[in-house]
C-alpha cells in the first residue's frame, strides 16, 4: 500500500510560502509513489485537533489551482505558533492521526522555531523506529535562517520595502520644508529586510538617506546628530530603522517595546519609529512622521519577486522529493553559485544546521559608521527581487486562491 504525504505550515505568513506548498503539492500528486496528499490545517496544532483536509481531492481535480496557489500569499494551510510540549501523551495523540491517514511522508513549511519540531519530529521516529520521513521547508521575510544563502519570503519582502521606500521617497520629495520619514521594518535580531531599502536608491534619488541594523548598538545621540547632517544637505530625510535596534547594553530603543514574550522566548516589539518620531520632534523641532509597514510587508502578494516564487515552488519539489526518496531530519536549501549570471544550486541540508539558529547580517555588510550599508550587501540582495510575478487579476484586484476551508463552518475536503 502506497503512504500518505500529509504537509504543514507554520509561524508567519511570507508572499511565497504558497508557492512551495504548491512545489510540493504538485510534485507528490505525480508522484507514483506516494498516495494521496493531506493538509494540516493550523499546522501541528490543528493536527493534534485532527484538523485535516484532502490536498489530492482539491487539487488532482483542478490542477490550474496550482498555478493560483503559487501565486497567492499568506498561508493557504492557515499557521499556528505552536510549541511541542514533547510528553509522551501528545507524541502519541501525534502519530495516532498520523497512522490515521497512513502517514509516511511529513513536510512542514517554517522558520526557526518550525525547523526545530522538524529536527524533534524527526529524532522521536528514528529513536522509536516509525517509519515516517520528516523534511523541512524554509520560510521567513526575516532572512535570519542558516544553511540557506536567502529564505523564501525574503526576496519578496524586500522588493517591497525598496518599493515603499522609493515611492515615500517620491512623495515627499513635493514639499520645500524640512521633513523626517522614519520607517520601522521588520527585524528583531537581524537587519536583512531593512537593509534591503536601500534598493530604493537611483542616481536620482538617494533615499534612503539613514539605515540603522539591529547588529550595530543604536546611539540616540549619534542618530540625532546623522539626521541634522542629513538635513543641511536635503530638505526631505527618510530613515529606514529595524524594529529590533538596540543600544550598546542590549536594550530595545522603543519606548514602547512590550516586556512579555511570546511561547518561544521571543520579545513582542513595536514602537521603534513612533520612539525616534518624538526623540526628532524634540531634539530636532521639523516635521517628522513614523511608519510601520507592519503586517503589510509579509504578504504583499501583488508585488512578488519572480526570482522568490521561483525558488520557493523549488524548494517545495525538492523537499518532496527528499522525503520520496527516504531522506529524514533534513530540510530544502539552495546554494548561491554565481551573481553574473545569477544562479543557485538545490539540495538538503541537515535540519540540525538549521533549528534554533539566526543568520545576522556580516559586519562588513554594514558601514563603519554603523547608519548604511556597503556594496556587499547590495550586490547579494539585487538579484532577489529580480522579476515580476504574473499574478492573476479578476476585476482589477488580485485573484487569490479561496481560502475558505480555513473557515471552521467550511467543511467541504474535510476528513
Amino acid at each position: 500500500m502506497k503512504m500518505n504525504m500529509i504537509i504543514g505550515q507554520s509561524g508567519g505568513p511570507t508572499s511565497v510560502i504558497n508557492s512551495s506548498l504548491a512545489g510540493a503539492i504538485e510534485y507528490a500528486i505525480n508522484s507514483e509513489i506516494i498516495g494521496n496528499v493531506y493538509g494540516m490545517i493550523n499546522g501541528i496544532e490543528g493536527l493534534l485537533e485532527d484538523n485535516v483536509i484532502c490536498l489530492s481531492d482539491m487539487f488532482s481535480q483542478m490542477p490550474q489551482e496550482i498555478h493560483r496557489l503559487k501565486h497567492s500569499p499568506a498561508m493557504f494551510l492557515g499557521s499556528c505558533r505552536y510549541k511541542l510540549s514533547h510528553t509522551e501523551e501528545e507524541y502519541d495523540r501525534l502519530f495516532e492521526i498520523l497512522n490515521k491517514y497512513h502517514i509516511g511522508y511529513f513536510v512542514y513549511i517554517g522558520g526557526n522555531d518550525s525547523m526545530d519540531t522538524v529536527e524533534k519530529l524527526s529524532r522521536y521516529t528514528e529513536e522509536n523506529g516509525i517509519d515516517i520521513k520528516i523534511v523541512g521547508i524554509p520560510k521567513t521575510i526575516d532572512n535570519d535562517l542558516v544553511g540557506i544563502d536567502h529564505s523564501p519570503g525574503f526576496g519578496s519582502a524586500a522588493k517591497y520595502i525598496a518599493t515603499c521606500v522609493r515611492e515615500v521617497a517620491y512623495d515627499t520629495s513635493i514639499y520645500s520644508i524640512k521633513s523626517v520619514h522614519i520607517i520601522e521594518a521588520m527585524g528583531r535580531n537581524a537587519g536583512w529586510l531593512t537593509a534591503a531599502s536601500v534598493l530604493a536608491r537611483a542616481e536620482y534619488m538617494p533615499a534612503p538617506h539613514l539605515i540603522y541594523l539591529p547588529e550595530v548598538p543604536f546611539s540616540v545621540e549619534q542618530f540625532i546628530s546623522d539626521v541634522k547632517k542629513k538635513l543641511e544637505e536635503y530638505n526631505s530625510v527618510i530613515v529606514v530603522v529595524s524594529e529590533g535596534i538596540r543600544d550598546k547594553n542590549g536594550e530595545y530603543i522603543s519606548a514602547n517595546s512590550a516586556t512579555d514574550a511570546d511561547q518561544f522566548g521571543h520579545a513582542r516589539l513595536s514602537g521603534a519609529a513612533a520612539y525616534l518620531k518624538t526623540v526628532v520632534e524634540e531634539e530636532i523641532g521639523c516635521k517628522v512622521r513614523a511608519l510601520e509597514p507592519s503586517v503589510l510587508q509579509r504578504s504583499a502578494g501583488h508585488i512578488i519577486s519572480q526570482t522568490d516564487v521561483n525558488e520557493a515552488f523549488n524548494l517545495g519539489t525538492v523537499a518532496a522529493r527528499a522525503a520520496e526518496e527516504g531522506k529524514t531530519g533534513v530540510f530544502a536549501t539552495l546554494k548561491r553559485t554565481s551573481n553574473k549570471p545569477y544562479t543557485v544550486q538545490y539540495g538538503v541540508e541537515d535540519v540540525k544546521v538549521i533549528a534554533n539558529q539566526e543568520n545576522k547580517v556580516p559586519r562588513d555588510f554594514i558601514s563603519k559608521e554603523g547608519n548604511d550599508v556597503t556594496q556587499k550587501m547590495i550586490t547579494y540582495l539585487r538579484p532577489l527581487i529580480r522579476g515580476v510575478a504574473q499574478t492573476p487579476f479578476r476585476n482589477g484586484l488580485p485573484d487569490y486562491i479561496d481560502i475558505r476551508h480555513l473557515d471552521v463552518r467550511e467543511q467541504k475536503y474535510r476528513n
